[in-house]
């Protein structure tokens, strides 16, 4: 059985106890987990397990190994305390959301441009696209639409589209509804200003930087 994920369920929650599944050395498996591990271009959780480090959160299939610092005493069974450092886990949120946004903007009044690449950090959050002029040409209309969604404060809906595959989604009535696993936060308004900026990555390749204001 895998490690449920309750950094979906509820993704402020920022301590947790819950109990080992499995260890392997440093490498260590859970019942339930709030740290979250790269995946989609969404970085890994900072954050302890019993006050031992996580040095590498990595999802394979549906589970989730978490590599701690080593001399743990650890063993299957045990109880622990399991925290992350929130202040990066909500602003990786915010940047995520807001890329979210721009890239489904992007879709709807550019014509789908092929994204080739996207990655979201505590610091920033990206999008490549194949695109054959200068991207910062969008930006008025990505930021007047912007500010508008945030403005409205609109309801984000998190939600499964297949549990069992542990495929989710995110969807904003009267905007749009788009595949996603990451962690979102609850309402548009949370996001405040943003930031964008146009990065050349090579012939017909451009990058939109996003960053909160």
């Amino acid at each position: 059985m895998t490690a449920r994920k309750i950094f979906w369920e509820d993704p402020y929650q920022t301590e947790l106890t819950t109990s080992v599944a499995g260890i392997s050395g440093n490498v260590v498996t859970l019942k339930e987990t709030i740290a979250y591990a790269f995946s989609g271009g969404q970085q890994s959780d900072d954050g302890t397990i019993n006050g031992f480090k996580i040095v590498k959160a990595q999802k394979s299939d549906k589970e989730i190994f978490y590599t701690i610092e080593e001399r743990h005493n650890l063993k299957p069974g045990d109880i622990v305390e399991v925290k992350i450092d929130w202040d990066k886990r909500y602003k990786i949120m915010k940047l995520h959301f807001a890329a979210e946004l721009v890239l489904e903007l992007v879709n709807q009044h550019f014509d789908s441009p092929q994204k080739i690449g996207a990655n979201i950090t505590s610091e920033k959050s990206r999008i490549d696209f194949i695109w054959p002029n200068n991207i910062s040409g969008m930006f008025p209309v990505l930021e007047q639409k912007l500010e508008e969604i945030i403005l409205a404060d609109k309801v984000i809906i998190s939600a499964f589209s297949d549990e069992a595959e542990e495929r989710r989604y995110w969807k904003i009535e009267g905007f749009g509804q788009v595949a996603c696993g990451g962690t979102h936060i609850k309402k548009t308004g949370e996001l405040g200003s943003l930031k964008l900026k146009r990065s050349g990555q090579g012939k017909n390749k451009e990058r939109i930087e996003i960053y909160l204001a």
